[in-house]
């Protein structure tokens, strides 16, 4: 497989089995990896979390450990830009874990086409996660969402910074 493989999550895998034992080590959750094309540059994107805020000291010091880490295993063909960063307001669940994390949570879905009650977006408290479908719990009900219905999930934390 080609070291820049994006279609099966190959640099984004390899980064992640190569960072996560380090970022866990420093009491930290590796939350996302991702390798995107901006412009003309490349970035991969090392996304930590804490249960505390995160702060840029953190994000510099996981970026100064990882560094030899992918250096010496040379996952990534060509040249690239690290960031390290946290997954912010408004975060988006993509993975198992990230809902299971989020429990309790409010949570926005983004359908790709409108459910039987005409709706584009769910948003609800985050009450199960089970074989691939988010349960929201709404002011109509629970609504089961289907990841493979949605094209995007995120979290509500970021509604009432202004009000």
């Amino acid at each position: 497989m080609p070291k820049n493989d994006q279609k099966t999550g190959g640099v984004a895998a390899r980064v992640d089995a190569l960072v996560r034992p380090m970022v866990e080590s420093m009491g930290l959750r590796l939350w996302d990896v991702r390798f995107e094309k901006e412009g003309a540059d490349w970035y991969l994107k090392v996304v930590i979390d804490r249960d505390d805020p995160m702060d840029t000291d953190t994000c510099e010091a996981v970026s100064r450990a990882i560094d030899p880490l992918l250096d010496e295993a040379d996952p990534i063909e060509q040249s690239y830009c690290l960031e390290v960063g946290s997954p912010g307001l408004g975060r988006k669940l993509t993975r198992p874990e990230h809902f299971t994390a989020m429990l309790g949570q409010k949570v926005a879905a983004r359908l790709y086409k409108p459910d039987e009650a005409g709706r584009k977006e769910i948003t609800g408290i985050l009450t199960a996660f089970e074989d691939g479908t988010a349960t929201l719990e709404t002011e109509d009900g629970p609504a089961p969402v289907p990841l493979k219905a949605a094209g995007s999930f995120r979290l509500c934390d970021d509604e009432n910074l202004f009000g």
